[in-house]
């Protein structure tokens, strides 16, 4: 899972980015609003952690601006305006939370589970069940009728982004954005390679499941 965290405290923000990429998440931060659009603009996250008050563009106007773009993210504000009227104010332009600071670790995990969930994919933050296969994010095994296989680091989050969007079809540059970040300067060639690493995979565990390739487009996962 990708998640986009945009906090201008530098301290809160380099700590929360470890605590959360040692839950197991894919982490891109930024202390500027900004930056914060622009990357939330990608459409690539699953879910995005807002500061209300950033430098050069508050946190509600970029809400109001993904919003407006049709980007349906969900999206917790995290801020230290925890009067009545400032939850409902944020809720009402859009963001699925709200978290007022200071908060535990442990709330800010609880407030991403509970934003997630999706019917018949999403177990927890650490299970996902798609068809006939079970993917352990914390351990990056896939487990199959036949048999499991543990996954790179890599193959893991391209597997995680085709289940999290199963039936769907996700293009090559969406694929490379959520796997390797929008910073990144790989090859698009990188992304045929680990699509053949998956399949293969897949068929290790003996699942119905299959990549397929949509031409022109990108990749979508389907049953057989």
């Amino acid at each position: 899972m990708r998640i986009l965290l945009a906090e201008d405290d530098k301290e809160l923000n380099t700590t929360l980015a470890y605590q959360l990429e040692m839950a197991g998440f894919s982490v891109d931060s930024c202390l500027d609003g900004e930056e914060a659009l622009f990357y939330g603009e990608q459409n690539i996250y699953d879910v995005i952690l807002l500061d209300r008050m950033l430098p050069h563009m508050e946190g509600t106007d970029i809400l109001t601006s993904l919003r407006k773009n049709g980007i349906t993210a969900p999206i917790i504000l995290i801020t230290a305006l925890g009067a009545l009227s400032d939850k409902v104010a944020g809720l009402d332009l859009g963001a699925d939370d709200y978290l007022v600071k200071p908060f535990a670790f442990e709330e800010l995990l609880a407030r991403i589970r509970c934003v997630t969930r999706r019917p018949h994919t999403l177990t927890d933050l650490e299970t996902l069940n798609v068809a006939d296969i079970t993917w352990q994010t914390t351990d990056c095994k896939l487990t199959g009728p036949s048999g499991s296989c543990t996954l790179s680091k890599r193959e893991a989050a391209l597997l995680e982004a085709l289940l999290r969007s199963y039936g769907q079809t996700l293009t090559r540059q969406t694929l490379l954005l959520k796997v390797w970040g929008p910073e990144s300067d790989v090859e698009d060639g990188n992304l045929d390679n680990y699509i053949h690493f998956l399949r293969r995979r897949l068929q290790i565990t003996g699942s119905i499941l299959q990549i397929k390739t949509i031409r022109g487009i990108g990749y979508s996962l389907q049953e057989k």
